[in-house]
C-alpha cells in the first residue's frame, strides 16, 4: 500500500496541535505503527472518544498500523489530567466487559480482521503491567524519571495548584510513569515508535519518549491534536442528556443524528473536517454549498449522515431521518407505526402523557373523550368539538372528524396513540 502523507492530512483538518519535530519525514519512510490508549471507564466510548478514534482510522487510510491501547490498567487508576478529583477504581471484571465493548465500537473504524500489512491491533496493558511487582516497577522503571520532571507536567501542577484542597495521590502520581512505561513495552514489541493523543495527553506522551530514550536510548514520536470545543462555550460531546454514546442502547441512533444535526454552522464547518472521511475538495464543496443557503442545514445534514452511518449503519440514519420527518408533518400514519418504542419516544421526548386502559381503547374511545376528560389534553368536551369542526385534530398524523373512534388498530407499538391539534401541538395516549 503506498503511504499517504498522515501529517499532511491531520493539518488540512485542523486535527494537529502539537507534534515532535521529524515526525512526518519519519512516517513518510516506512509503515509505521502508532498506538492511542482508551480508557475503559465505561462499556461504551462516547463521540468525545471521535477525535482519537479518526486519528487512528485516518492513520490506517494512509497506509500505517494503528494500534487502539485499551488501559485496564491504567483505568484502575485514574488520569488526573483536566480532572479535579480522583476517579472510582474499577474491578478486573468490569474492566473486561467494558474492554469488549470498546473493541467492538473500534472495529466500526478500524480494519482488525483483513490480515493486511497494516492491520488495527487492540491490546491491554493490564496483560503487561501485571506482571510487574511494586519493586520491580520502582527499580527498573521509576528511576529513569525524577520527581523535579513529572512535578513540572500540567497535569499535575494544576491538581497541585488547584482550588481543590486533595491534592493527588499518590496512585495518581504514578499514572504517567505507567503510561510512559506502555510507550516502551509496545515499542519493545509491536515496534510502536509513535505515540498520539488529545492535548491533554502532551505531558503522558512525552514522559513515554523521555523513557524511551533513557531505558532503550531509542526515539520515540508524538503527536497530539486540539480538544473539541463547541463555539457557543458549551461542552463537545454532552446533551442534555449528558454523554452522547456510540452504544445505541446508550443514546439512540435518532437521537445521535440529532446532535450532529442541531450543531451551529461555524461547528459544523469544523467537525466534517475531523469527523467524516470525506476528501478534501468534497467537504470544500460542501462548504461553499451551505454558505450559498444556510437555511437549506446542507453541512449539518451531510454531517449527521456521515457519522450517522459510520457509527451506526446506513439503515439506521435513514430510519433517523424519517423519525426527524414526522415532526414536521411529512409523514403518514404507517410511518409512525414503523418507529420502534425508543425512537418514538425520543422523537416524542418532553411531549404531555395520558394513560388509559387497555380495555377502554378494545371498546373503543371516542374522540371527544380522548381529547378532553379522559386525558386533559383539551380543557372540556366543547374545545374538543370547536377543534374538531375546524379540522385542526389528528390521530396518528391524520386528520378525523368528531365520529371517530379510538380502537386497538389505531396503537403504535401497541401500546400508543399520538394525538395532535393544529401543526406544534403534540399528545400522547399510553395504553396500560
Amino acid at each position: 500500500m503506498k503511504l499517504k502523507n498522515f501529517v499532511e492530512e491531520l493539518q488540512w483538518r485542523g486535527m494537529i496541535h502539537d507534534v515532535m519535530p521529524e515526525t512526518e519525514e519519519h512516517l513518510m519512510e516506512t509503515m509505521r505503527s502508532a498506538y492511542v490508549g482508551f480508557d475503559p471507564t465505561a462499556d461504551s466510548l462516547h463521540i468525545g472518544n471521535l477525535v482519537p478514534i479518526m486519528l487512528l482510522s485516518f492513520y490506517q487510510r494512509c497506509g500505517h498500523r494503528p494500534v487502539a491501547l485499551v488501559g485496564g490498567a491504567t483505568g484502575m487508576i485514574g488520569d488526573p489530567s483536566m480532572k479535579s478529583s480522583e476517579r472510582n477504581l474499577l474491578d478486573e471484571e468490569t474492566l473486561k466487559r467494558n474492554q469488549e465493548g470498546v473493541r467492538n465500537q473500534l472495529s466500526q473504524f478500524l480494519d482488525f480482521t483483513s490480515g493486511a500489512e497494516n492491520q488495527a491491533v487492540l491490546v491491554n496493558n493490564y496483560d503487561w503491567i501485571k506482571e510487574f511487582s511494586f519493586l520491580d516497577f520502582i527499580r527498573n522503571v521509576g528511576k529513569h524519571i525524577t520527581v523535579n520532571y513529572m512535578m513540572a507536567k500540567d497535569s499535575v501542577k494544576t491538581r497541585l495548584s488547584g482550588e481543590s484542597a486533595d491534592g493527588l495521590s499518590f496512585t495518581e502520581f504514578t499514572y504517567q510513569l505507567i503510561q510512559g512505561y506502555d510507550f516502551v513495552h509496545l515499542n519493545r514489541n509491536l515496534d510502536c515508535t509513535l505515540q498520539m493523543g488529545g492535548s491533554d495527553q502532551w505531558g503522558n506522551i512525552t514522559t513515554g519518549t523521555e523513557l524511551l530514550r533513557r531505558m532503550d536510548s531509542t526515539k520515540g514520536y508524538a503527536l497530539t491534536c486540539p480538544l473539541i470545543t463547541k463555539s457557543d462555550g458549551t461542552k463537545f460531546g454532552k446533551s442534555e442528556g449528558g454523554n452522547v454514546w456510540l452504544d445505541a442502547n446508550k443514546t439512540s441512533p435518532y437521537k445521535f443524528y440529532q446532535y450532529w444535526l442541531n450543531t451551529s454552522d461555524e461547528d459544523a464547518e469544523k467537525y466534517i473536517k475531523v469527523f467524516t472521511f470525506l476528501d478534501k475538495e468534497t467537504i470544500e464543496a460542501i462548504i461553499a454549498e451551505h454558505k450559498e443557503a444556510p437555511h437549506m442545514r446542507l453541512l449539518q445534514k451531510r454531517l449527521a449522515q456521515e457519522v450517522t452511518t459510520t457509527v451506526h449503519s446506513e439503515e439506521e440514519f435513514e430510519n433517523a431521518v424519517k423519525a426527524s420527518e414526522i415532526l414536521f408533518g411529512k409523514s403518514t400514519s404507517e410511518d409512525l407505526k414503523q418507529l420502534n418504542e425508543q425512537t418514538f419516544l425520543d422523537v416524542f421526548d418532553g411531549v404531555p402523557q395520558a394513560e388509559i386502559s387497555k380495555e377502554d381503547i378494545k371498546n373503543g374511545v371516542d374522540i371527544i373523550g380522548a381529547l378532553a376528560e379522559k386525558t386533559g389534553f383539551l380543557k372540556s368536551n366543547g374545545e374538543a368539538r370547536r377543534a374538531l369542526k375546524e379540522n385542526s385534530i389528528s390521530v396518528n398524523k391524520e386528520k378525523v372528524s368528531d365520529n371517530f373512534t379510538i380502537t386497538e388498530n389505531d396503537l403504535i407499538n401497541n401500546q400508543f396513540v399520538l394525538l395532535q391539534r393544529g401543526k406544534k401541538n403534540y399528545f400522547i395516549i399510553k395504553v396500560v
